[in-house]
């Protein structure tokens, strides 16, 4: 047996802390920006139907993996993946995967800070009680005229960046586990503040219908990998982020439970967040298919009239700000602790580079909705095409890679060492699917659509 590793970026305090961090990661734009409008794209309940199946075959089996990896690791994913390759007398190559997971974070968060700065613009339009009375014609023309100006979409992916370098560089203890010990219950008690005011003033039955009423003529190959690359993104898996966090796991507790309770918080929120969003939709005769504006042009309607809606308003947006920041850092940390280790730089440094590097990148997604609008690379727009890159490849492809690796080339000594399950069948039954079921899954749907099959 490998001599355990040890971290030289500390630890979570507790079980408790790593389960918030982890489902801060989870749970951001993702659940509450991305999976409304990925639903509305794609029929409702089909989406919904197939995505809650991706996340039990294969996005609980892989984060529990990914969890395990980054714990035996206690490195980023980069030197996790070149040390535990070393250990199990794997082929070196599989440290590609650990430079996948970075690269992939750096990119995603290149366009999440973009959206997150919406969200931050959004603060002060609900502040200064621009949303009050707001017509759904009225919020389209203001997420219109917000998108159309390349300045003041930068101006607000710098603050964005800039908070997010901000907590990165004071490290797990004081920056990363400090942020999310009271974000994400404040922003679980404003969703259900807002799904009681769809119960009362929105088509609440009609959202529960659109949600949970399958249309299977809407399933196809397009929804299977957009479903299965929701299911991804929206557990962060595959870019690091998990495994990163997963190095700073204490190793008494338990990788099944806590990789459950985490998927538990992140698909419920993304299902409330469904449900607080819809009704609002078919209240105001809006479509369901607007894309990465559908957020941003219902709940303008439901702040600006319901009572107290400055106030509701002004906080649900700070919260959303505060879910994608909780986000953004585990998305950037794997790079920043890559350069520690690496370069010996102090974690300021670090940040300084990784922030800028993404924020450079992050104008292609910038110009994309106005200067770019235009350009296009294999029809797609930049935002389009980073994110199709990262949500339907990328992040398929390294939880593929993760399950291959866990399940085929680490010793099952180490595997069933470092998860520690106390129930035999458990084991059993997350070994078959990390070793058949979940990579058998993703490759098939991946040849179906790039049509071998």
């Amino acid at each position: 047996m490998p001599t355990k590793n040890t971290s030289i970026h500390g630890e979570w305090s507790s079980r408790l802390a790593f389960i918030l961090a982890a489902a801060g990661s989870a749970v951001g734009l993702g659940n509450i920006w991305k999976f409304p409008y990925m639903a509305g794209e794609n029929g409702g309940g089909a989406f919904v139907l197939i995505y809650l199946a991706c996340i039990a075959v294969f996005g609980l089996p892989i984060m529990m993996a990914e969890v395990m990896l980054g714990r035996r690791g206690r490195q980023s994913p980069i030197n996790t993946m070149k040390t535990l390759s070393q250990q199990e007398s794997a082929h070196k190559a599989w440290g590609l995967l650990g430079w996948s997971g970075v690269l992939a974070g750096v990119l995603i968060l290149s366009y999440y800070s973009v959206i997150a700065g919406w969200s931050l613009s959004y603060v002060i339009e609900s502040v200064s009680g621009s949303l009050k009375g707001i017509s759904g014609t009225q919020a389209g023309e203001l997420f219109e005229s917000l998108i159309a100006s390349p300045l003041t979409l930068i101006f607000w992916h710098t603050v964005f960046m800039v908070m997010t370098m901000i907590v990165v560089a004071r490290g797990v203890i004081g920056g990363l586990e400090v942020a999310v010990r009271y974000l994400m219950p404040s922003l679980l008690i404003l969703i259900l503040v807002l799904i009681a005011y769809s119960v009362s003033q929105g088509h609440f039955m009609l959202g529960v219908e659109f949600m949970f009423t399958p249309d299977f003529s809407k399933i196809n190959q397009d929804v299977l990998l957009s479903a299965m690359g929701q299911a991804f993104f929206s557990l962060s898996l595959g870019m690091g982020a998990i495994m990163i966090y997963g190095s700073y796991l204490s190793q008494q507790a338990s990788i099944a439970k806590t990789s459950f309770a985490v998927a538990l918080m992140d698909t419920s929120v993304a299902i409330l967040a469904g449900l607080a969003i819809f009704p609002i939709v078919f209240a105001n005769h809006l479509d369901t298919g607007q894309g990465a504006a559908l957020i941003f042009n219902t709940l303008p309607l439901a702040f600006g009239q319901m009572p107290g809606g400055v106030i509701f308003g002004t906080l649900f947006f700070v919260l959303l700000v505060f879910a994608a920041w909780t986000s953004s850092i585990s998305l950037i940390e794997p790079a920043v602790a890559w350069l520690v280790e690496r370069r010996g730089l102090t974690r300021i440094k670090a940040s300084i580079i990784c922030g800028f590097v993404t924020w450079l990148v992050g104008l292609g997604t910038v110009f994309s909705f106005n200067i770019w609008e235009t350009y296009t690379m294999f029809d797609k727009t930049v935002f389009d095409l980073l994110d199709y890159l990262t949500t339907n490849i990328m992040l398929p492809l390294g939880g593929l890679l993760i399950a291959v690796f866990v399940g085929w080339s680490m010793r099952e000594s180490s595997v069933r060492d470092e998860m520690a399950m106390s129930n035999p069948v458990l084991y059993q039954a997350w070994r078959l699917l990390i070793r058949f079921v979940t990579p058998v899954g993703v490759l098939l749907i991946f040849l179906n659509v790039i049509g071998i099959i």
